[in-house]
């Protein structure tokens, strides 16, 4: 989860690809998800509004051990005012050209899931010897309980067992949970999330949390505070990298503090396994104000923290919104680089193809050859006059985080406007994207169709495999601007992102 939010999503049967003006045939993308499993869960919420058979908020991890065995993971039928009915898990033995579904026990929707009424943040990572480990934060709404629960695949993703309970919390505080696979490790994986709590005198607390395990997810260790441990701080959207030449652990996550009026994108790192940690480096102020639809000011709920990857050579990229390249007005894609464990950083490069409009929720991964991908959404082809917000997924890759290919459309356009309206349209703080050896491997979320034709069937998880190599369709239309944003100061108040 991340500032003030909650996520999950769901799938249909059947999906219409929409064409919409302006946008440009783009080859279809196998679906990952399906008919929602949870359809006669009830979990009553009479002041809240659920979307059947909405997925959203994928992650993706492919198999170190098996190179064709990719697992997704999404949220399965997104409620309105925070988390879904259950977490799923998609899986695939073919490299992504045809996915089955399983559910995940994050939720009481679940067969065996935990006594918690939703679910959200899912995460997926794949250790060398193919042990899979998932991670869901679980919720109940109404209500304070929140808990980091985790569950090991030894199958590829097909069966799900060894469920446990990394921390749980009694006041709502946990959010935005993260797994990671240790690339050497067999049986260890580590797991970050923040925990954001009101104290007196109207201050807060939010510091970043640690646990691991070396035991293939049997036991979890005692979760401890490992940066922003002071009053009035938070860290939100942590995420654990792992150098595999030397072993050294990183978490980097946006940083908030009432001593600032802008958050910073920062991190901290272990030389010791997790046992102690540095102070916080800065890696770069974080620019975001948010995205809106032009001309009805509608929001769009997208990503706001950074998400990162690590080259085999121990090279770090970062990357996350940012509205520095357009002066303030409007958010697009950042990418900052360090090729020295981080004694020094690139100045934010942006990665995404100038159009004058919105670029949001980037993902980012590498290939064992040193290949960068960066996946994200933009609004460069919509039509400002008339009722639809046409979207579209691209990619574009670099190698050292400063020049950049041209775009490779990812998805055909589809309206925005249809995805569930949770804080604003949302389809994901995040989205998938994994390297495939010397490809990639983007799960991403989409609308299906315009209108109320889109009431029971709103979104699916989508793949769609690509070498990197941009596209003929990618060049395109004279983009209007932006021209309104949302306030800095507002991303300086303490957060939750369910």
């Amino acid at each position: 989860m991340r500032p003030a939010r909650v996520i999950i999503t769901l799938a249909a049967a059947f999906v219409m690809v929409a064409s919409f003006p302006g946008g440009a045939s783009a080859a279809p993308s196998p679906r990952v998800s399906g008919p929602s499993p949870y359809a006669i869960c009830s979990t009553p919420a009479p002041d809240d509004t659920l979307y059947p058979n909405a997925e959203v908020e994928p992650d993706v991890a492919a198999n170190p051990h098996r190179p064709d065995n990719l697992i997704a993971v999404w949220q399965q039928d997104r409620w309105a005012g925070g988390g879904a009915h259950g977490l799923m898990a998609g899986y695939s033995y073919d490299g992504g050209r045809s996915w089955a579904r399983t559910t995940l026990p994050f939720s009481k929707c679940a067969p065996g899931g935990l006594d918690y009424t939703r679910a959200s943040d899912p995460a997926v990572s794949i250790g060398p010897d193919g042990t899979a480990y998932a991670i869901g934060l679980s919720v109940d709404l109404p209500g304070p309980r929140t808990a980091v629960a985790s569950a090991v695949s030894r199958d590829g993703g097909r069966t799900w067992t060894t469920l446990r309970v990394i921390a749980a919390d009694n006041a709502a505080g946990l959010d935005k949970e993260w797994i990671t696979a240790d690339p050497k490790r067999a049986g260890t994986a580590y797991a970050v999330w923040d925990n954001l709590h009101g104290t007196p005198g109207g201050h807060f607390t939010g510091p970043a949390y640690f646990s691991k395990t070396t035991d293939h997810g049997r036991t979890w260790s005692t979760p401890r505070a490992i940066a922003a441990t002071g009053r009035d701080q938070q860290t939100i959207g942590n995420q654990i990298l792992v150098d595999p030449r030397t072993g050294r652990l990183y978490d980097t996550y946006a940083y908030f503090c009432t001593c600032f009026s802008i958050p910073r994108v920062a991190y901290v790192y272990s030389d010791d396994a997790g046992r102690t940690w540095s102070r916080q480096r800065v890696v770069s102020d974080l620019l975001s104000v948010g995205v809106v639809q032009a001309g009805t000011q509608a929001p769009v709920r997208s990503g706001g923290f950074p998400l990162a990857a690590i080259s085999r050579t121990g090279s770090i990229f970062l990357t996350w919104q940012d509205s520095r390249f357009s002066g303030g007005s409007y958010d697009e894609i950042a990418v900052a680089t360090t090729n020295d464990r981080g004694a020094h950083w690139t100045t934010p490069h942006r990665a995404n193809r100038p159009t004058g409009r919105s670029a949001f929720t980037p993902s980012v991964a590498v290939t064992t050859n040193g290949k960068v991908a960066i996946a994200y959404y933009d609004l460069r082809r919509d039509n400002i006059h008339d009722a639809v917000l046409s979207t579209n997924y691209w990619a574009t890759t670099t190698t050292d985080g400063v020049h950049f290919a041209g775009d490779r459309q990812l998805a055909a356009s589809f309206d925005l406007l249809t995805a569930p309206f949770a804080r604003g349209y949302f389809i994901g703080d995040y989205e998938g994207l994994t390297a495939v050896g010397n490809h990639f491997v983007a799960v991403f979320a989409k609308t299906n169709c315009t209108g109320s034709s889109c009431a029971n069937n709103p979104t699916d998880i989508y793949s769609t495999a690509f070498s990197g190599q941009p596209s003929t369709s990618a060049i395109d239309g004279t983009p209007n601007i932006l021209a309104t944003a949302l306030s800095h100061a507002s991303l300086t108040q303490p957060r939750h992102a369910r």
